[in-house]
């Protein structure tokens, strides 16, 4: 599944190719996960934000006086989606929504397992979406700390890696980040108690991982594609996710790997004992 940093990406390529674009109409796949992506058409491309793993497309009406997006368009790209700009109508079975554009060209849905949301909704107002409306803060928010973020996680007694990917404690943090940050603060992902100092280590990296995988234009493990059709290049950065078997770059010890809370999930049981 695409996490922030795949997320993130998509945004900063796709925001300078729609900006000032009019959404003149827009053919949509009929299942309820997409069918409100027809809302959009008829209304101006203001903005495309980010919260967590959604794309907020801000939008104005046409006409408008109104400075600032009335409306948003919420694209999740659940576990195969993806969006890009196309110059001629698609010809595939996958696409599941297509919005025309006034300039003549479309911006295009795609997903293959149809994992992922569309939503047209008030701008801030996500109540009709349980998962965006409870977000966490987004992991770059200057205003979280370490002290806060130790609160967040440990509101339950969940394994440190189930509280992360409940979205709760931090925003956009997935299965291949979670075991990338966990490794690298050397914190077992099936440990129920995180202390203060340990919880801001695990920020710190979280941080860390997020910013490079940015920087990489993500991870790329089998569906994903940037805007422009292109891989991401984090995935031959990665230290811990997808290396169960090899040894831990740190300390040599096998990297282990099994099913945690239905997640699989890859550590060290050296550097991340207990």
């Amino acid at each position: 599944m695409p996490e922030l940093p795949e997320v993130e990406t998509v945004r900063r390529q796709l925001e300078p190719l729609v900006v000032g674009a009019r959404i003149t109409t827009c053919e949509t796949h009929p299942s309820p996960r997409f069918s409100d992506a027809v809302l959009a058409a008829g209304n101006r491309i203001h903005r495309v934000n980010r919260r967590g793993k959604y794309l907020l497309v801000g939008l104005h009406a046409v006409p408008t006086t109104d400075v600032l997006p009335t409306r948003e368009l919420v694209i999740h790209l659940g576990m195969t989606g993806g969006v890009n700009i196309a110059t001629s109508p698609p010809d595939d079975p996958y696409v599941r929504a297509c919005w025309s554009l006034d300039d003549g060209r479309y911006m295009v849905f795609r997903d293959v397992r149809r994992f992922g949301r569309l939503a047209v909704v008030a701008t801030g107002d996500y109540s009709s979406l349980p998962t965006l409306h409870r977000l966490g803060p987004e992991p770059f928010d200057p205003s979280l700390d370490g002290s806060a973020f130790h609160s967040a996680l440990t509101a339950s007694r969940r394994h440190v890696k189930t509280s992360l990917l409940s979205q709760r404690p931090i925003a956009g943090v997935g299965n291949i980040y979670a075991d990338e940050a966990l490794w690298r603060a050397r914190i077992s992902p099936s440990a129920r108690r995180v202390g203060r100092e340990r919880a801001t280590r695990l920020l710190a990296n979280i941080r860390k991982v997020l910013g490079e995988a940015i920087a990489n234009d993500g991870t790329t493990l089998r569906d994903y594609r940037t805007p422009d059709g292109e891989t991401g290049r984090n995935q031959s950065h990665l230290d811990c996710y997808g290396r169960g078997g090899q040894p831990c770059r740190l300390c040599g010890t096998k990297l282990a790997t099994r099913q945690l809370d239905q997640r699989t999930t890859t550590w060290c049981p050296s550097c991340q004992a207990r």
